[in-house]
């Protein structure tokens, strides 16, 4: 139906000609035979909550499930932005919402790979690799593999990290380099760590104090409420990422990661602070780009999704179905794609997650064919065994 662990574990696209570390987020840059087409994908390391990022509150069990997770409908107060009827974005997303307004944004909702792991290790793995078992190889080598030679190496790429991700492991040869970071930690990872240490009577009250002396609240140290705002990494790697995009002879392929995903408590405080940096970011990236955004597309996933019930401590756990967003000026958007399962008796997968009805590796495919240009053989040397998850069709505005 369509409706109106480790941060920084992984990253890399498509092979490199320039790469960034900053502050727990990483990018990767390559240049190819693409002409004028861009494509980033942004990878959410650690798992996103989609039920609180896409609020289904048309969803008659959802609320009942959901308990205090469940945002106001939209129009109330603190409420979430309608996405069309039934579904609603997390408020902390409103540039996502915006751009979802203007159709160059769309959800697909209820997605997962054909992985069934709840471990990050594994699923990140299986997710870079394209497959449901360890290969040596990553499915973006494999992709890159089919694009044409252009004679100048541009094709070679630079891995960022002190190893080469799986993700570009394969044929196609790729170097790594692990330039410094030269920021400090993000006020999210700050906080989680004077959670941790509260109970230690030696470096718990000495790391509260300074955390106070930055400006973090009583209720921030206890969880209570989102760390203050300031310029999270990944903001600005995404405005970096975005002007060597821009530039008429840089990089056509980027990839950017970002953490803080495992929101096993205290979720409702802990998910506004990278839900707020991630569309920032993509913000960010957009303006960066100029008019070059109306040739771009942004893929961004997740390893899995997680529990539709809250646990005890306010968080929940590993789960599956979760949510996936494609957006850019090239995007046909303006949707939400999503054969909704429902949450009701019987329909949960396991009896504790979203049931997954689209595979992620559609996505992946139809980007890959509609504006990389792969031919279905491609497609299967990039995902093999994969004839039961055809390219997903009509997620941009003019096909290649």
């Amino acid at each position: 139906m369509t409706h109106a662990p480790i941060l920084s574990r992984r990253g890399a696209l498509l092979g490199l000609t320039g790469a960034v570390l900053l502050g727990g987020a990483r990018m990767a840059l390559a240049q190819g035979p693409l002409g004028e087409r861009r494509l980033v994908v942004v990878l959410l390391r650690g798992a996103l909550d989609g039920l609180s990022a896409v609020q289904p509150y048309g969803d008659p069990d959802f609320a009942g499930l959901r308990g205090s997770l469940a945002l106001p409908e939209p129009g109330q107060e603190g409420g979430v932005l309608d996405l069309g009827g039934r579904f609603g974005l997390h408020p902390a997303l409103r540039h996502l919402h915006a751009l979802f307004r203007q159709d160059q944004a769309l959800v697909v909702h209820a997605v997962a790979g054909p992985w069934r792991s709840r471990s990050h290790f594994e699923a990140q793995d299986f997710m870079e690799s394209g497959a449901t078992r360890r290969l040596p190889d990553g499915w973006l080598n494999r992709a890159l593999a089919a694009q044409p030679e252009t004679g100048d190496g541009a094709r070679r790429g630079l891995a960022v990290g002190l190893d080469i991700p799986l993700l570009l492991r394969g044929a196609v040869r790729v170097g790594s380099y692990a330039p410094p970071s030269r920021t400090q930690p993000d006020p999210d990872i700050l906080a989680l760590l004077a959670q941790w240490h509260g109970s230690d009577r030696v470096l718990g009250p000495a790391f509260a104090e300074g955390l106070r002396a930055r400006g973090f609240s009583a209720a921030v140290l206890a969880g209570q409420e989102p760390p203050p705002a300031g310029t999270h990494g990944f903001v600005a790697l995404a405005g970096a990422a975005g002007r060597l995009l821009a530039a008429p002879r840089g990089p056509r392929v980027a990839a950017l990661e970002i953490g803080g995903w495992d929101t096993h408590a205290g979720q409702g405080a802990r998910l506004q602070g990278p839900l707020r940096a991630l569309d920032d970011g993509l913000d960010a990236l957009r303006v960066a780009l100029g008019p070059a955004w109306s040739q771009t597309a942004v893929l961004v996933l997740t390893e899995f999704g997680r529990t539709v019930r809250v646990n005890g401590t306010l968080g929940t756990d590993h789960g599956t179905g979760g949510v996936a967003f494609v957006l850019g000026g090239a995007v046909r958007g303006g949707r939400v794609i999503a054969d909704w399962p429902g949450l009701g008796q019987g329909r949960l997968f396991e009896n504790r997650d979203l049931m997954p009805t689209m595979d992620q590796r559609r996505i992946a495919k139809g980007l890959l064919a509609q504006h990389l240009g792969l031919n279905e053989a491609a497609l299967s040397r990039a995902f093999p065994d994969s004839a039961d998850a055809t390219a997903f069709r009509g997620l941009l505005r003019a096909e290649a």
